[in-house]
């Protein structure tokens, strides 16, 4: 029998050392049965069913994080308490979900009491258990084996390493369905518009300049307006477009200035924007991330992006985001 965890750093490695076992029954004698659970949940959600999470007490707590990780990685899933299921709520079952059941025993009455409600309506069953010849498994389409030979608790009682494996399977699985639909960076945004990392994930289009605070000038303006225009709207830039499309044509940028003013002094002046202009912007697409964004600045070593609609040559000018919009946004 294992000896008894003595310390904090003891506890950690009893979970630690069954995480490790966890992940060479993934690599080994569970990896069918993983694949075929990814599978029957990937096509939950492409179906718009819905993952069903089951458990009670410390599992319970547990299924609940599951199913928020579900959730928001791309594939829906609620928690469904088994004792108030039992009691009316079995209603938010319906053909075509998927139960998910966690028991590290396999013998939790409330939750065997569940199967044949899901039986009867055809609702396929996976079981997270450390219990593999128990009822749950004996019942269950898909078993996920959860053992760990101890519990950090110093009473081999409390479920600890137990439950941190369910965890972590449950999260391994999560990410496994959500890599197997493609779910990318957008569609995690769009399931977290709030809080830091909402801000975080907004896209360029919520961010940029656009309008009358777009700095924008055609092609023939001469060099006093364009430098005005550059001032007024303080972005250190400005877009030069096509009249009346306002099609992009290039940028010119505080240092496109600096620089034609060391070569010919008052003589820059006598240059209309289609003139000096750089004809090569760097642009992105509305929908491109901020953290993308900027990436993008830094490897490119420039202050503002213009949003451009389609792709950069004669594209449609949309605006333009600032590298300081960029910075305050991660550090709010």
């Amino acid at each position: 029998m294992p000896s008894k965890p003595s310390s904090p750093s003891d506890l950690v490695r009893v979970e630690a050392r069954a995480l490790e076992a966890l992940a060479e029954r993934l690599d080994g004698a569970m990896q069918e049965a993983f694949t075929r659970a990814t599978g029957l949940l990937k096509a939950c959600a492409e179906g718009r069913h819905r993952a069903v999470l089951l458990g009670i007490g410390k599992s319970g707590l547990i299924a609940r994080k599951i199913a928020a990780t579900l959730t928001s990685t791309g594939t829906p899933a609620h928690f469904l308490h088994p004792a108030e299921a039992l009691h009316g709520d079995i209603g938010a079952v319906s053909a075509g979900d998927i139960a998910i059941a966690l028991s590290a025993s396999g013998e939790t009455e409330e939750v065997l009491r569940m199967v044949p409600v899901l039986k009867r309506l055809g609702v396929p069953l996976i079981s997270f258990t450390g219990a593999a010849n128990s009822s749950l498994a004996r019942a269950s389409e898909i078993v996920l084996d959860c053992g760990v030979t101890e519990e950090a608790c110093t009473l081999n009682l409390a479920p600890t390493a137990s439950t941190t494996v369910m965890l972590a399977l449950g999260d391994a699985l999560a990410i496994e369905v959500s890599r197997s639909h493609n779910f990318q960076a957008a569609d995690f945004a769009d399931l977290h518009p709030g809080g830091h990392l909402g801000r975080r994930l907004t896209p360029v289009r919520d961010l940029m300049h656009s309008g009358e605070a777009l700095p924008r000038v055609a092609a023939d303006t001469p060099m006093t307006e364009v430098i005005y225009e550059m001032s007024r709207k303080k972005l250190g830039m400005t877009t030069v477009t096509s009249e009346p499309e306002g099609d992009l044509l290039g940028i010119i940028s505080d240092g496109d200035l600096r620089r034609l003013l060391e070569r010919e002094g008052p003589r820059a002046l006598e240059h209309t924007a289609g003139e000096i202009m750089n004809p090569h912007p760097v642009t992105v697409d509305p929908g491109t991330l901020a953290p993308a964004a900027l990436a993008l600045m830094e490897r490119k070593k420039i202050t503002t992006l213009i949003v451009t609609r389609g792709a950069a040559s004669g594209a449609e000018v949309l605006g333009a985001v600032h590298l300081h919009d960029l910075w305050t946004l991660e550090l709010s």
